[in-house]
This record gives structure tokens, C-alpha cells and sequence, in this order.
């Protein structure tokens, strides 16, 4: 174990560990672990999937709840193109430390890009005002199941996902990352005002887990 942090607003702590090249963070109290440098496939998918609709917009502005391990960040600048603006909300700020540090090798370092502005605080504070992003990416928590704190579930609630309707420009996109199915997730977007695709992505090319991308454009 590198190092821990306490999650803001929670009982919870995330702990950083490494075996041999391989990194991991877990949550204190939940079996298993939150994620895995070994296995990103479907963060990478997040980014190619939510941002493919707005890839050719010039000065396009996207926002990515939860930075993690930096995968889904590195996807969406591979996609993005130079002009883009990228905003990474991170409520933990020890997890931006250590994507600066040791942990950014994984992603190769994509903080370090002049396109990356990173916000410290809750992204639901960032789905206020006028629309303003044409991209949006939620990796929070575990998805609309979330494990480690409550606050989060708010992100996907019917209230929560308006908010995130508004802020985007027309014909922008909703990326959703979920470790479960979720099958009435679908239909929340869909009220809230959204044009929904389900997808399913294996965790590793090929191999691992199941987990879930929803992308809803804006009517």
C-alpha cells in the first residue's frame, strides 16, 4: 500500500497499492478493488464512445466526472482534437496527487497535457448554469449503484441528469460508466431528455467483466 485518502463526505477510504508495475485503489470496507491499472478497457470506451458524436467540433468542451486512474482522460485526448478543452472534476484531491506522480505513468501522464484543466470539488457542482460542454463523462463512484457515498446517487437521478441535459450544447452527449447493468438507467436518460445507446464492454480487449456504457445525445 502507497497511500490513503479519505473520500470527502464519507466514512470511506480509497488506498492506493502496487504489485510489481501493476497499480490498484480500493475503497475500505468493500471486497475486492475499485479499479485496476491492468484493466481499462472499458474507461478507454467511456472516452471513445461519449466523445465520438462531438470528436470533429472545433474548441470542443468536455467534462469527466471522476479522474481515477487517468484512462479515461487519456481516451477522450486521443479523440479530442487539438483546440479541445477538457475539464477533470476529481473529488479526492490526494487522487489528482498521485496521477502527478508515480499513479499518471499508467495513462501516460495525460495531466501533463496543455488541454487538461483539473477541478477539485463534487462534478455536480459543475452541472450548474447555462450549457456550456459538449461532452460529458460520469466515471463516479461504481455508476448509478454507487458504493461510496450517497451524494453521488444524486448525479443520476432524474433531477440530477436534467441538470446534465441542460448543460450541454444541441446534439451534445452523455457518457455513463457503470460496472452494472443497471437496466432502467436507460430509461431515466430517455425522460430526462436523451437519444440512448446501451453498450456493453469487456474490461480487458477480449476478457474480464462486463460493464456498461450508456451514451445519450441531447434532443
Amino acid at each position: 500500500m502507497l497511500a490513503s485518502a479519505r473520500v470527502p463526505g464519507s466514512l470511506h477510504e480509497l488506498h492506493l497499492f502496487r504489485r510489481d508495475r501493476d497499480y490498484s485503489i480500493a475503497v475500505s470496507g468493500v471486497p475486492g478493488e475499485l479499479m485496476n491499472s491492468r484493466m481499462h478497457a472499458s474507461e478507454d470506451a467511456l472516452a471513445e464512445l461519449g466523445c465520438a458524436p462531438i470528436a470533429g467540433r472545433r474548441g470542443a468542451r468536455v467534462l469527466i466526472g471522476g479522474l481515477g486512474m487517468g484512462f479515461t482522460l487519456a481516451s477522450a485526448l486521443r479523440v479530442l482534437g487539438p483546440d479541445a478543452r477538457v475539464t477533470v472534476a476529481e473529488l479526492v484531491p490526494e487522487v489528482v496527487e498521485w496521477n502527478r506522480g508515480e499513479l499518471g505513468s499508467c495513462a501516460g501522464y495525460p495531466l501533463r497535457d496543455p488541454r487538461v484543466e483539473v477541478w477539485v470539488g463534487d462534478v455536480g457542482a459543475a452541472l450548474r448554469g447555462p450549457a456550456s460542454f459538449d461532452a460529458i463523462l460520469l466515471d463516479v463512484d461504481n455508476g448509478p449503484e454507487g458504493l461510496t457515498r450517497e451524494e453521488n446517487g444524486r448525479l443520476y437521478s432524474p433531477t440530477g441528469l436534467r441538470a446534465a441535459c441542460r448543460q450541454l450544447t444541441p446534439g451534445g452527449t452523455l457518457a455513463v460508466w457503470s460496472a452494472h447493468p443497471a437496466p432502467a438507467f436507460a430509461r431515466k436518460l430517455r425522460q430526462a431528455g436523451f437519444e440512448v445507446q446501451t453498450h456493453g464492454v469487456r474490461e480487458r480487449p477480449g476478457a474480464g467483466a462486463n460493464h456498461t456504457v450508456w451514451v445519450g445525445v441531447r434532443r
